[in-house]
């Protein structure tokens, strides 16, 4: 057990200086072009962003471990229910998210889609905005919205985000093993949360508060971890994290349009409301498993 604790750690300090080397490095590079982040090209370098994660537990896991990819970091494609739950449990995040905002001082809800005009108005020229408001019925961008973010989350934004969960989910939770469940999260979650810090610097998330951004970011992961380890450990394989990861980047939107007032600081998912929903959701992973408490972070979690 003790060799394997000092060949996990080798693995983990290879696979976590590795991903932030070349990320960082990337990162650095891209904004020494000058390119506008929000751009086409940004969308590009934000995508190969996000597989070096994978690339970097492929190269440890095979390289420096010497063992196969697919079946140690649980790569499999066999649905359960737990895939319908990373499905659809970021839309209910988004919408208690919604909920929680409305507590807030100077938030309202705007059933006319005001408050998201607005937030557009840093994004959008007038007249793309001005056209919007005349011809899109609130109703029809709502359910638009939704479709959109129950569509795009299992496919194309999955397959993105496979980029990092398996890295995050599928190697780093399988090294991190010697940990129990909740300890092994917070470290993937700090390590995830800072590995964003040059994305959030250039505006992504956070685009007013960039700087205070980056520790908003990383407390976010850290609660998300929790969850995202969850479906992986119920399901035995890593792909519900992923369609997690892709339904949660979906639904931001729907957690923010019909509201007004607020800051990103507060407001949406990834805001202070988002932060309260996903402390009550971790309690209820604990209250439900509270052996996850003494639980190998590697091991599989029971079927009810």
């Amino acid at each position: 057990m003790g060799e394997q604790r000092r060949t996990d750690t080798g693995s983990v300090k290879w696979f976590v200086g590795l991903t932030f080397g070349i990320s960082w490095l990337m990162a650095l590079l891209f904004w020494i072009s000058g390119i506008e982040w929000g751009s086409p090209a940004a969308f590009v370098f934000a995508v190969a962003y996000m597989l070096v994660p994978l690339i970097c537990a492929v190269w440890v896991q095979k390289i420096i471990r010497g063992k196969p990819v697919l079946g140690p970091l649980r790569v499999s494609f066999r649905p359960d229910r737990w895939w319908l739950v990373a499905w659809l449990g970021p839309v209910a995040l988004a919408v208690a998210a919604f909920a929680v905002a409305l507590l807030f001082s100077g938030v309202q809800y705007a059933p006319d889609m005001s408050g998201l005009f607005e937030r557009l108005s840093d994004m959008l020229p007038p007249e793309a905005l001005q056209e919007m408001q005349l011809h899109m019925s609130p109703t029809v961008f709502l359910w638009m919205t939704l479709l959109q973010t129950l569509l795009a989350g299992p496919t194309i934004n999955a397959v993105l985000a496979f980029g990092e969960e398996l890295g995050w989910r599928g190697f780093l939770q399988k090294a991190l093993g010697h940990l129990n469940f909740w300890k092994s999260s917070a470290v993937i979650g700090l390590i995830w949360g800072l590995w964003h810090a040059p994305l959030i610097l250039q505006g992504h998330n956070y685009p007013n508060y960039p700087v205070v951004g980056v520790f908003m970011m990383t407390v976010w992961c850290v609660l998300l971890s929790p969850m995202f380890s969850y479906v992986t450990l119920r399901s035995g394989s890593v792909i519900p994290a992923a369609i997690m990861h892709g339904s949660l980047n979906a639904s931001y939107g729907l957690s923010v349009m019909l509201l007004r007032g607020g800051s990103e600081l507060l407001v949406g998912i990834s805001g202070l409301a988002g932060f309260v929903v996903l402390l009550a959701v971790n309690l209820a992973i604990y209250l439900a498993y509270p052996e996850t408490a003494h639980l190998a972070a590697d091991s599989l979690l029971p079927e009810d």
